[in-house]
């Protein structure tokens, strides 16, 4: 590629980005919630759209979810909408009647791929809440060209003491129109389930994992990835190593998790895992009618594994496995593999030349400070950190000549918990931050052609502090701070092209009061905060920002911050942070 198709190329996204930001806003992303209401309200932004009117495909309509069976639907692509499509938005609403149930986990599926994956939030005897999700499909485009077999998954119980009834309506919405972002080629799952459901993870030996016959002429490839953690492992931010777990009164396995990838055997990248909090998490009350960071809608992580394009290219099956370090028994997981191939190839060969990833074992570095005194009080700090640095190179021979791909990567876990037990109570402070500085470059001879910048953080501070009264009784104060934050940029052939930065924290707190048998006799002291902001280098701004007192939605403001006080977000950014593909505006 010559100099001359190079100044082509970055003049003509120029004029495409000119055009689009000039004529393409999609200002209304709020969630128009009302001060005073119980019922759920979040500060998360819609998912923008382009203008035009979508053909809608509806997946299922107000169906009831009371036990653990799936409920099946069939899709079929819009007759209305062929062609090309802008965008695809997958829109949802959920909603569970008044009485007593749990938080269940919630997902959809196509054809094996899932569409949607978040959990359910808990009623009360008062409230019946409902809520709306959305997920940008765009990328998953060539799976809904053809007629497939969904399913929805709510595993549910209700009988004489679990009475909510939680009922859920999906639907599918097409944008025609061109997307100024190339969308994968092919969509692959990774579970056995041929319509969709997710794998158990026990034990960081277990593994979901996949043998494919992909294309011959892959250039790109990349991993979808969710971790969700179940049971014992629910609250694994928690946990202690097990030499600690009898005297500090806690979940043993560790703190430690991450989501770790490989093809045919060998490491090929790393997932951080969010620390999800449930509707019914620690204190149910911290989470009415606000919930935790995605609690209702997760984010998939997305893994690069475009170094790996000459060897998935050659023609033989390829495994492709999830599997999750230190897993204590479980995490619930599934992955979706998209490709993209060379139109002008019918062959890609190449191969991974590096990788120093291999060999680098995810067992971090434990430290204590713990002091046993009398009658069996506990003081002190348990440390736990881990630093990874790694670099996985690769070529790949295509249409356009050889590819040089390099993913480095930086991944941090640093996590101190600090422990007060004595007769008078018992205080346990958690602080973790999950990090990941990674950057992706393609270079085509001496040009780096494509280079992508992510920068994740995953901030959690959890103070549980429970205060024993002489006659028996105690109060316990939870208070959660919890943080996404997410800044990637993407440049061409070393020009900024688009940068991006998304912010999202809760911030709750509440107070439970028991008797001296143990039974709950009251609650006090809720309020929370969720503050939501994104910024990218076009002129998108959104700002939203609530407050809840009681179980109610306190405050309410949307656009402080921004240009005329007002949100405004072009059609194809995604505010959310749900990932984009390493080099989105590649022209090849």
């Amino acid at each position: 590629m010559g100099l001359v198709r190079h100044s082509r190329i970055l003049a003509g996204l120029s004029c495409t980005l000119s055009l689009l930001a000039g004529t393409a806003i999609a200002a209304d992303t709020s969630g128009g919630f009302t001060v005073g209401s119980t019922n759920v309200a979040v500060a998360d932004p819609s998912v923008p759209r382009p203008p035009g009117k979508p053909c809608v495909v509806e997946l299922f309509n107000d169906v009831t979810f009371t036990d653990f069976n799936s409920r099946p639907y069939a899709y079929a692509p819009p007759d209305g909408c062929q062609g090309h499509w802008a965008k695809v938005v997958l829109e949802a609403d959920f909603s569970v009647t008044a009485g007593r149930q749990f938080d269940r986990t919630a997902t959809l599926w196509l054809g094996g791929v899932n569409l949607y994956f978040g959990t359910t939030q808990e009623p009360s005897s008062k409230v019946a809440p409902s809520w709306h999700v959305e997920r940008d499909l765009s990328d998953y485009g060539s799976l809904l060209r053809s007629a497939q077999q969904g399913q929805a998954i709510i595993g549910n119980i209700v009988n004489g003491t679990y009475t909510g009834v939680i009922h859920g309506s999906a639907r599918l919405l097409f944008y025609p129109g061109r997307s100024p972002v190339r969308a994968p080629d092919g969509v692959y799952p990774l579970g056995a389930d041929p319509i969709g459901n997710t794998t158990a993870l026990n034990g960081p030996a277990d593994k979901l994992a996949k043998t494919l016959s992909l294309p011959r002429n892959i250039e790109r490839a990349y991993l979808d990835v969710f971790a969700q953690s179940q049971g014992g492992d629910e609250f694994w931010y928690t946990c202690v190593p097990d030499a600690y777990a009898q005297a500090t009164q806690e979940c043993g396995g560790g703190n430690f998790r991450e989501t770790e990838v490989s093809i045919d055997g060998q490491p090929a990248g790393v997932a951080p895992v969010y620390p999800w909090i449930y509707t019914g998490g620690m204190d149910p009350y911290l989470w009415r009618p606000t919930p935790g960071v995605q609690t209702l809608n997760f984010t998939p992580y997305r893994v690069d594994l475009t170094p790996f394009a000459g060897q998935l290219s050659d023609g033989a099956p390829h495994e492709v496995a999830v599997s999750v370090a230190g897993a204590h028994g479980y995490f619930s997981a599934t992955a979706t593999l998209l490709v993209y191939r060379d139109a002008w190839a019918q062959q890609v060969s190449g191969q991974v030349t590096s990788n120093t990833l291999v060999g680098q074992q995810p067992e971090p570095t434990i430290g204590s400070t713990l002091v046993t005194g009398s009658n069996d009080a506990v003081s002190g700090d348990i440390t736990t950190g881990l630093k990874r640095q790694f670099v996985i190179e690769g070529y790949a021979d295509t249409s356009h000549g050889r590819v040089r791909s390099k993913v480095a990567q930086t991944v941090g876990f640093a996590d101190t918990q600090t422990f007060t037990i004595n007769s008078a109570g018992y205080r346990q402070i958690s602080d973790q931050v999950t990090s990941v500085d990674s950057v992706s470059q393609s270079r085509i001879g001496p040009f780096v052609t494509t280079e992508y910048r992510e920068k994740f953080s995953y901030p959690l501070h959890v103070d549980f502090n429970q205060v024993i009264a002489t006659d028996g009784s105690n109060s316990s104060t939870t208070t959660v701070h919890q943080g996404y934050e997410k800044h990637d940029t993407h440049r061409l052939f070393g020009i900024d092209l688009y940068s991006a930065k998304v912010s999202n924290s809760v911030d709750s707190a509440d107070t439970l009061n028991f008797n001296a048998s143990g039974a709950l006799t009251s609650h006090n002291g809720q309020h929370s905060t969720q503050a939501f902001a994104f910024r990218d280098s076009l002129g998108s701004c959104y700002r939203t920002d609530l407050s809840t007192l009681s179980g109610a939605l306190a405050t309410y403001s949307e656009g402080q911050g921004c240009p005329g006080q007002s949100n405004r977000v072009f059609w194809f950014s995604r505010p959310d942070g749900s990932p984009a593909s390493g080099n989105p505006w590649s022209t090849w």
